[in-house]
C-alpha cells in the first residue's frame, strides 16, 4: 500500500483539476481522462522522492498522463470509440457549433499529433517544454504540429465544400 505525505497531498489538492483539464483535452472522454489521471499519480507516488518527481511535479505528471494516453490509444480495441463531448448551458450557439467542429476535427487526428496541440494551444507550453514532455526534438515537435495542421486544412475544405 503506498502512503501519500503532505507534499504529495498537496500537489494533488493543487493540480489535480489542472490535470483532469489537461487529460480530458487529450482524450475527450471524462471517464477516461480520470483514468488517466488517476494512473498518472499512482506512478508518481511511487516515485515522488526520486529526482526529478517532487522537483519538477507539474511537467512530471504531464509527462505521465500523456505517455499513459499514448499507451491507451496503441492498446485500444479497434472497434472502440471515444465518448462524444457534452455541452451543456448554451450561451453562444455558433460558438459551442465552431468549439464541436474545431473538436470533432481534431479527434480525427493521431493522439501524438492532438497531444502536441494541446500541450501548445491550451496548455501554452513553448516547442521545447512539449518535446521535453515528448521525448523528442524540437523540430519533430513543429513537424508533428505541421501535419497535424494541413490535416486539419483538409479536412476543413472538405466539409465546406460537401
Amino acid at each position: 500500500m503506498l502512503v501519500a505525505d503532505e507534499a504529495f497531498t498537496a500537489f494533488v489538492q493543487a493540480q489535480g483539476t489542472g490535470l483532469l483539464r489537461f487529460a480530458y483535452l487529450l482524450c475527450q472522454d471524462r471517464a477516461r481522462a480520470e483514468d488517466l489521471v488517476q494512473d498518472a499519480l499512482v506512478k508518481m507516488l511511487r516515485r515522488w522522492r526520486a529526482a526529478g518527481v517532487a522537483d519538477q511535479p507539474v511537467a512530471y505528471a504531464r509527462r505521465v498522463v500523456v505517455n499513459e494516453h499514448l499507451g491507451w490509444r496503441r492498446l485500444r480495441a479497434s472497434g472502440e470509440v471515444p465518448g462524444t463531448v457534452e455541452i451543456t448551458a448554451p450561451d453562444d450557439i455558433d460558438a459551442i457549433g465552431d468549439r464541436d467542429r474545431v473538436w470533432r476535427l481534431m479527434a480525427t487526428l493521431p493522439a501524438r499529433s492532438r497531444a502536441v496541440l494541446v500541450l501548445r494551444y491550451y496548455e501554452q507550453l513553448s516547442d521545447r517544454e512539449i518535446a521535453l514532455l515528448l521525448g523528442c526534438a524540437e523540430a519533430t515537435v513543429r513537424s508533428i504540429a505541421a501535419r497535424a495542421f494541413s490535416t486539419l486544412r483538409v479536412h476543413v475544405l472538405e466539409t465546406e465544400e460537401a
